[in-house]
């Protein structure tokens, strides 16, 4: 059934005719990336306390709870190249695919639990289940109950940045998503050597670019500041923009693009020898 259900993803978002900017060629999303892991992994209890108490287990949002499907919706290189050139807010392209592009990954969440009931399995995507909740003030700063980058690196598809955002084999500019089911799946298995080692900052402090691509210097040394990060990509972006490019959300994904990890895991910049 993975292999199943990675060709299923895959063939959705590259037929899908949503995944397409406005009289355009070039797609919002190249080809996904697909991971699976286990309901009963003891991360997703870690993650109790690595997050807070309000975090559910997949067992919370689905009875029967069994597997987890996470994917990864790498941004085409043309959306990326348009957004490289920004300094203070997002291109067009960027901010269509933050709206138009997330719409596409929302009706592949639906689709995926279609999917498996047709093939008589439970699922729900922890995002349009009515237990959804978003926190404004945790410990961990603004947070939901289910967050669909931690399921990612369950499922062995990346590790975290400086900026908070998900460094994959396809870099850190992406959508991602994920479906809980009572199917049995086989885990996809973790590589990384640590939560944060896709990430050249963590790796060996050679990095930092992400800091410089801030418009709103919510990104430092010391880590993310997502209220800032926040009133800039839910406040001053789409307030600004939002009329001007016709989508009601734009995101903002500087510290996403024009930096090493934007496409694909960096390697290593420092370089020992005898």
């Amino acid at each position: 059934m993975e292999e199943q259900l990675r060709s299923e993803i895959i063939r959705y978002i590259g037929s899908h005719s949503g995944n397409y900017l406005p009289d355009s060629i070039n797609r919002y999303f190249d080809e996904p990336l697909v991971g699976f892991s286990s309901a009963n992994d003891p991360l997703f209890s870690d993650y109790k306390t690595i997050i807070g108490q309000f975090h559910l287990l997949p067992c919370e949002l689905l009875s029967g709870a069994v597997s987890i499907v996470s994917w990864i919706l790498p941004i085409s290189r043309a959306v990326c190249e348009s957004n490289r050139k920004q300094k203070e807010l997002p291109s067009r392209e960027w901010a269509l695919t933050r709206s138009n592009g997330e719409n596409v990954n929302g009706e592949l969440r639906r689709h995926l639990v279609s999917w498996f009931a047709e093939k008589g399995h439970g699922a729900v995507a922890p995002q349009y289940s009515p237990q959804w909740k978003e926190f404004s003030d945790t410990p961990v700063g603004i947070a939901s109950c289910w967050s669909e980058r931690h399921a990612a690196y369950v499922a062995g598809l990346g590790t975290f940045s400086l900026s908070d955002g998900f460094i994959t084999s396809r870099g850190i500019a992406h959508r991602c998503g994920s479906v809980i089911t009572s199917a049995a799946l086989n885990p996809t298995p973790r590589i990384s050597s640590t939560h944060n080692s896709n990430c050249l900052y963590y790796r060996d402090g050679s990095c930092g670019a992400c800091i410089a691509r801030c418009p709103v210097g919510a990104i430092s040394r010391s880590g993310h500041d997502k209220f800032r990060c926040r009133e800039l990509v839910y406040g001053t972006a789409p307030a600004a923009l939002s009329e001007l490019y016709g989508v009601p959300q734009t995101g903002c994904g500087l510290c996403q693009t024009k930096v090493p990890c934007e496409a694909s895991t960096p390697p290593d910049r420092r370089v020992t020898g005898g």
